[in-house]
């Protein structure tokens, strides 16, 4: 296989978008998924492809990690448990997955001596949030076990970085959707979870009143940051991926034009709004979304021809090698996009989108005693 990068994770949602991409620049890429939350048919349009080894492993099993890296020029870590209620419910699954896992992977990189490990955190590490938008310098202040694990997954490979000398990134996720997302269970991601509703003709279920926003961020995009780190991120940096607009879950309702809706408990922990300031990783290495969720959602929504083709809902009728990758990649992004739309960022869509943030200066958020 040569030299190859190795993503965990690989068959899952925004693991396999970023095997896809590698593959498209020519790389060789090792996919590692234990499978239980990822789906070997999100690969299946690499099936015969010698670029692609899929490896099904846990990365909790150190001695596998360390004898799959050997050779690795760079390590995406994308392999986590996520949700809030399960990990609530079961926090040492995810301790397992979460912290465990991600040291057995920074362990197998040290010993290997990798050219760049990049972690895949989480923006739930802010908890409910005080500034809007949300720098990486903002307090710390995860409210679940998912958050808190994902926390401390990030700081492990920020410490092998800075005693044991490895080039670490971590990037925070904000929101990511697209297709590929989670579409099963009542706490899953909830634009996946909506498009599931909607292409099975039942009621979108809201968590809440549906006024909360989120900082929505299209897969494609977070992809793009993921490369864009590995080639020119600060070794040791921390940087926000988020699309530099919010959006209520109320409108995303709207954008996915549904006439049945039910609204389910709020979940314990979650903040009203979600925005991530993006400055650092707009300055130091020059990446910004690109696909607004106006435009995301309605086509996405609109094109379930396409959304089940890109979620492996009929991987059985692709023949072999058949449809190229890169159609299918850039389908599903022009699906999203449109030719002539293009990104929201203005500080009146802003405000109107989020009511806590601010066009040209940053608002104080709601104190963590007032959403209790």
């Amino acid at each position: 296989m040569g030299s190859f990068d190795v993503v965990t994770g690989g068959a899952g949602f925004i693991g396999s978008h970023l095997v896809d991409a590698l593959i498209a620049q020519g790389r060789n890429v090792l996919a590692i998924d234990d499978l239980s939350v990822g789906r070997r048919s999100n690969l299946a349009a690499h099936d015969g492809n010698p670029k692609l080894r899929f490896i099904e492993a846990s990365v909790v099993d150190r001695g596998r990690m360390v004898e799959l890296l050997d050779g690795a020029d760079r390590v995406f870590h994308l392999a986590a448990l996520a949700d809030i209620v399960p990990s609530v419910e079961n926090p040492q699954r995810y301790f397992d997955a979460n912290v465990n896992g991600t040291y057995a992977v920074a362990e197998a990189a040290r010993q290997h001596g990798v050219k760049r490990l990049l972690y895949a955190a989480s923006s739930s590490c802010y908890g409910i949030a005080q500034i809007y938008p949300t720098p990486e310098t903002a307090a710390i202040d995860p409210r679940y076990p998912y958050a808190l694990t994902k926390y401390l997954g990030e700081q492990t490979v920020l410490h092998w970085g800075q005693v044991y000398g490895i080039p670490v990134t971590s990037l925070r996720l904000f929101n990511v959707y697209g297709p590929r997302a989670r579409t099963s269970g009542t706490y899953g991601a909830v634009f996946g979870v909506f498009l599931a509703q909607k292409l099975a003709g039942k009621p979108l279920t809201i968590v809440g009143d549906g006024t909360q926003t989120r900082d929505f961020t299209f897969v494609t995009d977070v992809v793009h940051a993921f490369i864009a780190a590995a080639e020119r991120g600060r070794s040791g940096a921390v940087y926000n991926v988020g699309s530099g607009a919010t959006v209520s879950v109320s409108r995303l309702v709207e954008l996915i034009d549904t006439p049945e809706i039910r609204y389910i408990p709020k979940r314990p922990g979650e903040p009203d709004c979600t925005f991530a300031d993006t400055t650092r990783i707009a300055s130091e290495i020059g990446w910004r979304a690109q696909v607004p969720i106006e435009a995301g959602g309605r086509r996405a929504a609109g094109q379930p021809r396409i959304l089940a083709r890109c979620t492996g809902m009929d991987a059985r009728r692709h023949r072999r090698g058949d449809p190229k990758l890169v159609q299918v990649y850039q389908e599903s992004l022009t699906a999203s996009l449109g030719a002539s739309e293009r990104p929201c960022r203005s500080g009146k869509a802003l405000a109107l989108h989020c009511p806590a943030a601010a066009p040209t200066a940053q608002r104080r958020g709601p104190q963590a005693s007032a959403s209790r």
